[in-house]
C-alpha cells in the first residue's frame, strides 16, 4: 500500500492548521481510510491530538534536525499500511532557519524533497479579496512547493465567503472549502501552545464534532485528489538516540509529558522496556529499571505537589547511587535544587543537581540547539554532538556548581557556551534531544 500524503500549511500559528487537521483526519477514518498524522518540526502535543483523531501514534518530521536520511526512515514508517498521510506544518509553511538546502526545519522542505502538495489554511477574519493575495504569494514563492488549494477559515458569512473564494478562484487557485466562525472549535491553550491531549475534556466528543464541521465545509474528494502517492526512500535509523538502558523508567503525568513518539518507538523496536511511572502520585521508578528518564512538561504548574512527593524524592536518591538518570527541560528543573513557581513560592525540588530555576522570573528561550557532549551519559557519547529544540518561559536563576553537560550552539551554529549540568550518575539539559547529529 502507498499512502497518499498532503501537507497542512498556513501563514502563521493560530490560522488553525490543527483543529481543521485533526477534523480532516476524523472525517477521512469515517471514510474506512487507514489514516496517519505527521508534525513538522519539534513539536510535542500536535503529534498526541493526531493519534486521538486516527487511533495511530503520531510523528515529528524535522528537516533540520534529522538527517535526510533519517527524516526517509520516519516518513516512509508513518505511511506504511496508511491510505492517507497528513502532515500538519508547524507555524507557516515556509517558516525555518537559514541552513543547507532543504534543512531549515520548515514544512516547505517536505513538500519540496518529496513533492507533496500543500493545502494552505487562510485565516480570513478581518479581509476578503485581500485573501487571494495571500494565496498567489503562497503559490508564487517557490515554484518547487506545489499548492494545491486553500480553506478559508474563520468565515463570517455567505458573502464573506464568496468575495473571499471568487478573489482567490479567479488566479487560478481551488478553493476546497470554507470553515465559518466557530468557537466551539477552539482548542484551550496555555504558555507552551495548546493544551496536551491527555488533558483536553471529553477529547473523543470534540474531535467528533470537529469531523463533522469538516464534512460539512471541505470537499473531502477534492482534498483525497489532491494528496499524491508519497516517494521516500526506506532510509536508515542510525541517527536515533539509542536507549539509555534495557529498563527504562519514564515519569509520566500530567507534569512530565513530552516524549518525542519517534524516540519512544525506536527504544522500544531496539528492545528496551519502558516502564512510566508518576511523581505526581508520589510514584518512584520501578527498582528493576536500569535507567531514569524524566522528560519535560509542566512542572512550574504542580511544583507544590512534586515538592511533597516524599517517596519520589527517597526513591530518586536511592536510584541515582548508582544508575543514570536524565532530565530534559521540566525535567532539568525537578532535578535541581528548587523551583520557583509563578506566584514566587520556592519549592524544594530533588537536589540530584544544584541549580535553582524560576517561572516567575520568566523569559521565553525558543530555538533549534545542537549539543557537544562532554562526557557519557543518557543521550550519547562524550564527543558526539546531538540536534534537538529548546522552549521554556523558566529561567536558571542559579547555575549551581555542577560540571556541564555539553557545549551548545544555535541551529545556525553560533556558540552558546556550556550548557545543562552533570554531577555522578544524573545528567540534565533545557534541550530536547531529537537525533544524532
Amino acid at each position: 500500500m502507498t499512502a497518499r500524503a498532503i501537507i497542512i500549511g498556513a501563514a502563521r500559528s493560530g490560522s488553525g492548521k490543527t483543529s481543521v487537521t485533526i477534523g480532516l483526519m476524523r472525517a477521512l477514518k469515517r471514510r474506512g481510510l487507514a489514516v496517519r498524522g505527521a508534525k513538522s518540526g519539534p513539536d510535542y502535543i500536535d503529534p498526541g491530538f493526531h493519534q486521538a483523531a486516527t487511533g495511530h501514534p503520531g510523528v515529528n518530521l524535522d528537516s533540520w534536525a534529522m538527517h535526510p536520511d533519517l527524516l526517509a526512515h520516519l516518513g516512509s514508517r508513518q505511511s506504511e499500511h496508511a491510505d492517507m498521510l497528513l502532515i500538519e506544518s508547524a507555524m507557516g509553511l515556509f517558516d525555518g532557519i537559514v541552513s543547507e538546502p532543504g534543512r531549515s526545519g520548515a514544512a516547505a522542505d517536505i513538500a519540496r524533497l518529496y513533492d507533496v502538495p500543500c493545502l494552505v489554511i487562510l485565516d480570513v477574519s478581518g479581509q476578503s479579496q485581500t485573501a487571494a493575495a495571500l494565496a498567489k504569494g503562497f503559490a508564487a514563492y517557490d515554484p518547487k512547493v506545489r499548492i494545491a488549494g486553500v480553506v478559508l477559515n474563520q468565515v463570517a458569512s455567505p458573502r464573506h465567503e464568496a468575495m473571499a473564494r471568487d478573489a482567490i478562484e479567479a488566479i487560478g487557485i481551488p478553493v476546497l472549502g470554507a470553515v465559518y466562525r466557530n468557537p466551539d472549535m477552539a482548542l484551550p491553550e496555555r504558555h507552551l501552545g495548546l493544551v496536551q491531549a491527555s488533558e483536553h475534556a471529553a477529547l473523543e466528543a470534540f474531535i467528533e464534532r470537529l469531523a463533522g464541521v469538516m464534512e460539512q465545509s471541505i470537499d473531502l474528494d477534492a482534498v483525497m485528489e489532491a494528496a499524491v502517492p508519497l516517494s521516500m526512500q526506506a532510509g536508515d535509523a542510525v541517527r536515533l538516540l539509542p536507549p539509555p538502558g534495557q529498563r527504562i523508567a519514564i515519569a509520566q503525568d500530567a507534569a512530565f509529558s513530552f516524549v518525542y513518539p519517534h524516540l519512544a518507538r525506536h527504544w522500544r523496536e531496539a528492545g528496551a522496556e519502558l516502564l512510566p511511572f508518576s511523581p505526581l502520585a508520589d510514584e518512584g521508578p520501578a527498582e528493576s529499571a536500569d535507567a531514569c528518564w524524566l522528560p519535560g512538561g509542566y512542572p512550574e504548574l504542580h511544583a507544590g505537589r512534586i515538592a511533597a512527593a516524599k517517596n519520589f524524592h527517597v526513591s530518586m536518591q536511592a536510584f541515582a547511587e548508582n544508575r543514570p538518570i536524565h532530565g530534559e527541560c521540566g525535567g532539568f528543573m525537578v532535578l535541581g535544587k528548587a523551583l520557583e513557581d509563578a506566584d514566587g513560592t520556592t519549592h524544594a525540588m530533588l537536589g540530584l543537581l544544584s541549580h535553582v530555576t524560576s517561572y516567575a522570573k520568566r523569559k521565553m528561550n525558543l530555538g533549534y540547539r545542537q549539543a557537544t557532549l562532554m562526557s557519557d551519559c543518557a543521550i550519547g557519547g562524550k564527543g558526539e554532538t546531538i540536534r534537538g529544540h529548546e522552549f521554556h518561559y523558566s529561567r536558571l536563576v542559579e547555575p549551581g556548581s555542577d560540571a556541564p553537560l555539553a557545549m551548545l550552539a544555535d541551529g545556525q551554529g553560533r556558540d552558546l557556551g556550556p550548557s545543562g549540568a552533570r554531577r555522578g550518575h544524573v545528567s540534565g539539559t533545557y534541550f530536547h534531544a531529537i537525533a544524532r547529529s
